[in-house]
């Protein structure tokens, strides 16, 4: 259903409409502003993922003997 969707002609319309409703000096802001929100997603999702690994690791090496201290 969705093959074709970008094709080399497709994207250079869009970036034309692009071109035309922001300005030639105003796109190249839009990229950088882009491309360092992906960025920063990026390395926030990253460090998601190893604190969660962090935390399952410490939650892994208890023993039962620690968990019944921390219940009292």
């Amino acid at each position: 259903m969705l093959e074709g969707l970008f094709q080399p002609m497709h994207l250079l319309v869009i970036f034309f409409v692009a071109l035309l409703v922001f300005g030639p000096k105003k796109l190249p802001e839009l990229g950088k502003g882009i491309g360092e929100g992906i960025r920063a997603l990026k390395n926030g999702m990253n460090g998601m993922k190893e604190t969660s690994g962090e935390q399952a690791s410490s939650e892994v090496k208890s023993t039962p003997a620690d968990l019944s201290n921390r219940s009292s």
